[in-house]
């Protein structure tokens, strides 16, 4: 069984959405602590020529270092009708923004007052969209202790892995002996970012996946899959 983990992220970007549909089971790291200017309350959208920061405001003030994921509560309310308003005026004249839009605006309609269920709600309707079926377990409903490589190790043994399936930055940190010693192999995720068209002239790359969803509709899955190399 291949195995891949990763923190949750907000509006994920191409490659995290593929390497979840290279494996039998996905594992959203959510239990560790929150880090500031990392994806997981932030990602970009085309705007014009260039792209934007969407970012969820978290109350984080004196609870650095004591801030886990799936504990991070949202500071306020108004980002919701910002990043919907921001999201419809570069996307409504994409090809496929009204087949997916309805669905999206529900999501940003509803309170959400904690980060982590929002997260999960918009991972699932994206997995939806993109045909991904791979099941998703989440590292706060597991006992599992340890940080970086041993951590990663736990994980996989708790889940029976047989290949640990990493981002490249894994090659910075993992002990593959101590995979390699449990009989569990590891495998790197090198994506190679596609390129297609968008609504407006010129490519911006990684951007939201939302950005291909909204403009090439059922035809994403195949442009998302299929391009990159999974190394030794």
């Amino acid at each position: 069984m291949i195995v891949s983990i990763n923190q949750p992220a907000y509006l994920p970007w191409l490659g995290y959405f593929e390497r979840i549909a290279m494996s039998d089971l996905h594992i959203v790291l959510d239990h560790v602590q929150f880090e500031k200017g990392s994806f997981t309350n932030r990602n970009k959208v085309r705007t014009g020529d260039d792209a934007a920061w969407l970012t969820v405001p978290l109350a984080t003030k004196g609870r650095f270092g004591d801030l886990a994921i799936h504990t991070s509560e949202i500071a306020s309310d108004a980002w919701r009708k910002s990043h919907w308003a921001t999201i419809r005026q570069n996307y409504t004249r994409a090809p496929f923004f009204g087949r997916y839009a309805p669905a999206y605006e529900r999501l940003y309609a509803q309170p959400w007052p904690r980060l982590a269920p929002m997260l999960r709600a918009f991972l699932e309707q994206q997995l939806r969209d993109f045909g991904i079926t791979t099941p998703i377990r989440f590292s706060s409903d597991m006992t599992v202790s340890g940080r970086k490589s041993d951590l990663v190790l736990e994980l996989c043994r708790a889940t029976h892995a047989e290949t640990y399936l990493s981002g490249p930055l894994g090659r910075d940190y993992l002990e593959v002996d101590q995979f390699s010693a449990m009989g569990i192999s590891v495998r790197y995720h090198d994506f190679l970012h596609p390129e297609y068209a968008q609504t407006r002239p010129g490519f911006v790359s990684h951007l939201a996946a939302l950005d291909l969803l909204f403009n090439h509709g059922p035809g994403s899955r195949e442009i998302l899959l299929g391009q990159s190399a999974i190394a030794a």
